[in-house]
């Protein structure tokens, strides 16, 4: 048994990659080290997977045919995470974002088919709910009215799993996440970003009136999540599921800012601004269906995660000289 995942050096794929690692499965992973953030971060990220013997690695687009010739034969699964993220840069760019985020899907479904693969896991994101109006978000609820470039790529690559599912049986399981986080959190995500803004006592630029809320999510639950769809599709080869990975419950931005800034015992200093285009109101996960077929069980509360966060960040911190800190 090997496993292929894109994305590897990433904050949830790392960890997702080192999760299996230590449960003795050969790993190979992908990842472009692009400049969306500091290379340097998703150096360290694999730090650990690199030690391992079990673990190969590729610097490769996965929009690259050629590259994916060189994953090893013996991978029987495909767990891909490798994506343009972030809903506000993709109204800036959404070219770039079709073309990693669909054509790269395309690229790994071609793959999948081509080597015979029977599993492939996808990591869609809640934000293909746009502004539901429904509370919590289920799999069956409408998801035709995407309010963001990053967001109709994920409805995109979803559709696209099924249809290669229809024609070729290949099993799918395409998993919703809800705002991950925990240690090795991209810089750019609100937690992170607001934690070092905290420690140089610096403004937190919130937007909007504080209300919008978000179904945060703790690393640790996401890749227990994604290691039963894996585990799923060799029990199940021949399905396909969409299944929602979150908390399933809501926390508010103002209340978010509240939990950082104690456990970072610095307290905050607001800067309102407005709205920004793309962003829902809010993210609520019913769970119901992964803890039928997957056995899910997020058992990290938010504020028991925000204080590991913290304590991870402080360590991080003190690793870093002082003009890396910024």
């Amino acid at each position: 048994m090997a496993i292929l995942i894109t994305g590897a050096a990433g904050f949830i794929g790392s960890h997702v990659v080192e999760w299996f690692l230590d449960r003795g499965i050969e790993v190979c992973g992908i990842d472009l080290f692009d400049d969306f953030y500091d290379p340097q971060i998703k150096e360290a990220n694999l730090s650990s997977a690199r030690d391992h013997r079990g673990f190969t690695e590729i610097r490769a687009d996965i929009r690259d045919r050629t590259a994916l010739e060189s994953v090893p034969d013996q991978v029987d699964a495909v767990i891909h995470l490798a994506a343009r993220a972030g809903v506000r840069p993709s109204i800036e760019q959404p070219s770039l974002y079709t073309s990693v985020n669909v054509s790269g899907t395309v690229a790994l479904l071609e793959f999948v088919r081509d080597r015979g693969i029977g599993s492939f896991v996808f990591a869609s994101s809640s934000s293909v709910y746009g502004n539901n109006e429904k509370i919590p978000f289920a799999e069956d609820d409408r998801v035709d009215r995407p309010i963001s470039p990053y967001a109709a790529t994920k409805r995109a690559g979803e559709l696209l799993c099924s249809s290669f599912h229809h024609v070729h049986g290949i099993g799918v399981v395409a998993l919703r996440l809800f705002t991950v986080y925990g240690p090795r959190q991209r810089p750019d995500l609100a937690i992170h970003k607001f934690a070092r803004l905290l420690s140089e006592e610096r403004l937190l630029p919130v937007y909007g009136d504080g209300s919008t809320a978000r179904d945060y999510t703790y690393i640790d639950d996401i890749v227990l999540g994604v290691g039963a769809a894996v585990d799923f599709l060799r029990a199940r080869p021949e399905t396909y599921e969409i299944v929602n990975l979150g908390e399933s419950r809501t926390v508010s931005l103002s209340e978010m800012v509240e939990v950082v800034s104690s456990e970072m015992e610095v307290e905050a200093k607001i800067q309102q601004l407005p709205m920004q285009p793309g962003d829902v109101m809010r993210t609520h996960a019913d769970v119901s269906k992964a803890r039928r077929l997957l056995g899910y069980d997020p058992t990290t509360s938010f504020r028991v995660g925000v204080k590991k966060f913290v304590e991870w960040f402080r360590e991080e911190r003190r690793g870093l000289p002082t003009d890396a800190r910024g």
